[in-house]
């Protein structure tokens, strides 16, 4: 079927005119590739079909790990719970947005009247974006009052909004032209080229798995050229990953299979022998047939309570009280288990520098199980696991038997590692708990890297873990060396950031004193500006009184009339001319000059035969006394 199935995609797409090659491929699935059958699905008449979630694929990672991987919905469609056709009929009284925040699209259906005040209280419980600092966009911009109905902002379909917080800074009008627009990627496998349409809203992740359904190459064994290089690229959408428009090349191939590692001879403790004595485990498969017969019996006899209290509210009280359990039930021989939350079991193990993470170990125990005491008496307590468990993992342990404990349990998993790792351990069939959930982090992503069920011998399960260990080891000396050159060349950053602010230090030390300086002569010129100003009026002020004093010049045609003619000093050329009373003072000759600008003070007037200094003379002297009369020429001269 796989040879075929891009014919069958495409005369799926042809004849439902479904653009959307996610959901294409999604009907397809949940009809076993069955062209007539997923056509039935989405077709008007068939309006009753609902999808089914809880098929699965149990695929074979490593030869000898069993990992059971669900055919889930697109993650685009997580929210939604009802099926394809129902939302169809009730379109007409819904409102389908996206949202897209912090680069993470999250779908929202709400009733056609709900308000924009109901949106925000939404979004603020899907988003974690409290109401008061909100900025959306796309919304319909002064129409969206907060008392506004949804129907009343004439929203297209599929509107995308954008939702950011009041301190965040976007570029609307780009981000959301790319969200709206439809990219066309060219995936080349083999010597097939596949054209694939995707919505800008749509992830990596999301590709990556469709690509699989094309060419049966699973997600961890793609080899992908042509992806921009950015961080966190699997859960980054189309839109920002910065591709080609309108179309982009990439090219898939399947990675080559790693040698595995044979395990010939493991050596273990045997904790039966009175002597504590060391055996050589070639095969114990057989070995543990009648022992698992033994405690098939033993559990049948007599049905022991779960380790966890029903409707556990606390995830953290849950883990102690499992940890102390299980303690009292198997002995002190058991793995040390971490006691806080999921979330905190990551911190430890996953999250800390490349040299100090560890491996996480999740043990999922089910009363209900014929091998759980198998598993935790005989695997558990052997002292090789025991070793392996407490040098290189965080195990972290959790009771499945109630339902809600189990439900809280996968909420903690899809919200620390997403849905698909979720979906992954609720597909566990009860017949295979125990389980061991091996958990590392690799290239910045946490991920299940293998689920170890509880049907395997003691040395299938050393195996396992020394090959994950060993896994974990390669992984973490490359991160280890990543973080060391990433320190190395952030040191040099900082060493450059700080001599950079030592040099802008001093350049801004310089520039405040040249500063200091200008602001001083400026201060200086204000100053003596200042001064000249006063100077003027009060020289000024002094000419306007004088001139006030100055009597009226008499005619020429009467008697006693003296002319008085004052040269004016150097480099003037000019002379002044005025008309007095003989009878008139020589303070009003004084008055007469000082209005003119020449005040005594300033100014000594000179006559010329014999040179003398009139100023000396004495002001209420006439001018006829002091022989200025009939006519007299005068010389100023500056003090």
């Amino acid at each position: 079927m796989a040879e075929n199935r891009e014919e069958i995609l495409a005369n799926f797409q042809g004849i439902t005119a479904i653009e959307d090659v996610a959901e294409a491929i999604y009907h397809l699935e949940e009809s076993n590739w069955n062209l007539l059958s997923a056509i039935n699905r989405v077709m008007p008449q068939d309006s009753n079909s609902s999808v089914n979630l809880e098929t699965h694929d149990v695929k074979m990672i490593d030869n000898d790990i069993s990992v059971i991987t669900p055919k889930t919905r697109p993650p685009d469609r997580e929210e939604s719970s009802a099926s394809t056709s129902s939302l169809r009929n009730n379109s007409s009284d819904l409102v389908e947005l996206h949202v897209n925040y912090n680069n993470k699209m999250h779908d929202v259906v709400m009733p056609i009247a709900a308000t924009v005040s109901d949106l925000k209280k939404r979004l603020e419980a899907v988003c974690g974006v409290p109401i008061c600092q909100q900025q959306i966009a796309g919304l319909g911009g002064s129409k969206a009052t907060s008392s506004a109905t949804l129907g009343s902002l004439d929203l297209p379909r599929n509107t995308v909004l954008r939702l950011k917080a009041a301190d965040e800074l976007m570029a609307d009008d780009e981000v959301a032209e790319r969200l709206t627009s439809t990219y066309v990627l060219h995936v080349k496998h083999e010597d097939k080229d596949y054209p694939l349409k995707y919505p800008g809203t749509k992830t990596v992740q999301e590709v990556k798995r469709d690509i699989y359904s094309l060419t049966d190459i699973p997600v961890r064994h793609q080899v992908w050229t042509g992806w921009p290089n950015i961080t966190g690229l699997d859960g980054t959408v189309l839109a920002m990953v910065g591709l080609n428009m309108p179309q982009h090349e990439l090219t898939v191939k399947r990675a080559p299979p790693k040698p595995q590692k044979e395990y010939k001879r493991i050596i273990v403790e045997s904790s039966d022998s009175e002597q504590s004595s060391v055996e050589e485990i070639e095969d114990v498969n057989d070995g543990f047939v009648a022992e698992d017969e033994m405690f098939v019996d033993l559990v049948r006899s007599e049905r022991l309570q779960p380790l966890m209290s029903e409707h556990v509210e606390d995830e953290a009280l849950g883990c102690i009280e499992f940890a102390q359990h299980f303690r009292a039930r198997y002995g002190a021989n058991t793995p040390s288990f971490f006691e806080g939350s999921l979330q905190d079991a990551i911190k430890e193990s996953c999250l800390k520098p490349a040299k100090d993470r560890k491996l996480l170990g999740v043990y999922l125990h089910h009363e209900q199980s014929v091998l759980t005491n198998v598993f935790c008496a005989q695997l558990l307590g052997c002292e090789t696991v025991l070793q392996t468990l407490a040098a290189n993992f965080v195990v972290y342990g959790w009771d499945l038997t109630y339902p809600d404990n189990k439900n809280m349990l996968l909420t903690s998993i899809a919200t620390a590692l997403g849905p698909v790792a979720s979906m992954t351990v609720r597909s566990i069939p009860v017949e295979r708990l125990p389980a061991l959930v091996i958990i590392m982090r690799v290239r910045s992503n946490t991920e299940i890297y293998s689920v170890i069920n509880g049907n395997v011998g003691v040395s299938e399960l050393v195996g396992m873990l020394v090959e994950a260990v060993d896994r974990f080891g390669q992984f973490r000396h490359e991160d280890a060396r990543a973080e060391l050159e990433r320190e190395a060349r952030q040191q040099v950053k900082r060493e450059q950031d700080e001599a950079y602010q030592l040099s802008l230090e001093a350049d801004r030390a310089k520039e405040e004193v040249k500063k200091q300086q200008e602001l001083e002569r400026n201060q200086e010129l204000a100053k003596a500006e200042n001064e000249r100003q006063r100077e003027e009026a009060r020289k000024e002020a002094q000419r306007m009184s004088a001139a006030a004093r100055v009597p009226d010049e008499p005619a020429a045609d009467i008697a006693e009339v003296a002319r008085i003619r004052v040269r004016l000093p150097p480099p003037h050329t000019d002379y002044l001319e005025r008309r007095f009373h003989a009878a008139d003072t020589l303070a009003m000759l004084l008055d007469f000059l000082a209005s003119k600008g020449y005040p005594q003070d300033t100014y000594k007037v000179l006559s010329s035969w014999p040179r003398r200094d009139i100023t000396t003379e004495s002001h209420s002297s006439t001018l006829k006394a002091l022989k200025l009369y009939p006519q007299e020429t005068l010389m100023l001269e500056e003090r």
